[in-house]
């Protein structure tokens, strides 16, 4: 099947340009070309859309009803070929403009000031949208294009996506302080045996390791009640209704304060990770500013969390 022949841009812009000056000599002017050059361009731009764009007169160029439809879409499509050469031109010298970053609640909060700090400083012209939520609901406004990026736990499974791993987070089990296993240097597997396991919603990726773990170890998942936040949890726990494990950022952050409310047991001498990516589509992938914010986070983390956190090489 041949292909239908195209307009070029120089005609859309000709054409732009008669519809705002009304006039093809003060058109012609406006561009920087002879008149009949510019009407030679116009005549070719409605032989290939096959319908009259202007009606031609001694008062000067009146659009027609097709030629003021044809405009609104000329408009559109030049600004974005506008913004598709203002983005190649950022992405040689840096990024800047704006971006929209997600981050699940169980961890945004606790990593991100250092970054977004660090990111001011290298790249003063970035603005950056970052948007807390649950990791489900996030990776689905990813996908629908509301989101650049994503700073969640893997996996993340989906071929229209491109993912880059960053780091993995120790998990701290947590008792209350009158628990039996407050206290001790390291617990097991069959230390939590019959024990009650608290757990997020299903909307955090979180939720599927703990309900995993709950199975592998013999603990009891409860059954009335699934955490909302970290916090939810944590105040729980102090009550001594179940135990968890918590992510070690947050724990480091807000388990670990006096009035934390909880004591942190090592677990399988802290050998339960989750691990920490970046994500975004690949549709829409900017190879400078994906490299930026996947350096920044590295950075961080080697630099603030060294001793928390376990970078990937």
């Amino acid at each position: 099947m041949e292909k239908p022949l195209l307009p070029t841009i120089r005609q859309l812009q000709y054409f732009q340009a008669l519809a705002i000056e009304k006039n093809f000599r003060k058109a012609s002017e406006s561009v920087g070309v002879s008149q009949p050059s510019l009407s030679e361009q116009i005549n070719n731009l409605e032989s290939i859309l096959q319908t009259p764009l202007v009606e031609r007169g001694r008062g000067g160029a009146v659009l027609t009803a097709s030629g003021r439809e044809v405009l609104s879409r000329i408009d559109t499509i030049l600004e974005d070929i506008e913004s598709l050469v203002r983005v190649a031109q950022e992405t040689r010298a840096g990024i800047s403009g704006t971006y929209r970053l997600g981050a699940s609640t169980t961890l945004g909060p606790y990593l991100l000031p250092s970054v977004v700090r660090l990111l001011h400083a290298e790249h003063p012209e970035l603005r950056l949208y970052i948007r807390d939520g649950q990791p489900r609901e996030l990776l689905q406004d990813l996908q629908a294009g509301r989101l650049d990026l994503l700073l969640t736990q893997l996996p993340v499974h989906a071929s229209e996506l491109e993912v880059t791993r960053l780091f993995r987070e120790p998990l701290r089990l947590a008792v209350a302080r009158d628990h039996r296993l407050a206290g001790h240097k390291d617990t097991k597997d069959i230390d939590l045996a019959g024990e009650t396991l608290l757990v997020l919603s299903n909307g955090y990726m979180l939720h599927t390791q703990l309900v995993e773990l709950a199975s592998t170890v013999g603990a009891t998942l409860r059954q009335d009640y699934e955490g909302s936040s970290l916090d939810a949890l944590r105040q729980m726990v102090a009550m001594n209704m179940g135990v968890t494990l918590l992510p070690a950022l947050y724990a480091n952050s807000e388990a670990e304060k006096e009035d934390g409310g909880v004591a942190l047991v090592p677990f399988r001498r802290g050998s339960v990770t989750r691990s920490i990516g970046l994500v975004t589509r690949r549709s829409s992938r900017n190879p400078a500013a994906f490299k930026a914010f996947s350096d920044a986070i590295k950075q961080v983390v080697r630099s603030d969390f060294s001793t928390i956190l376990q970078p990937y090489a």
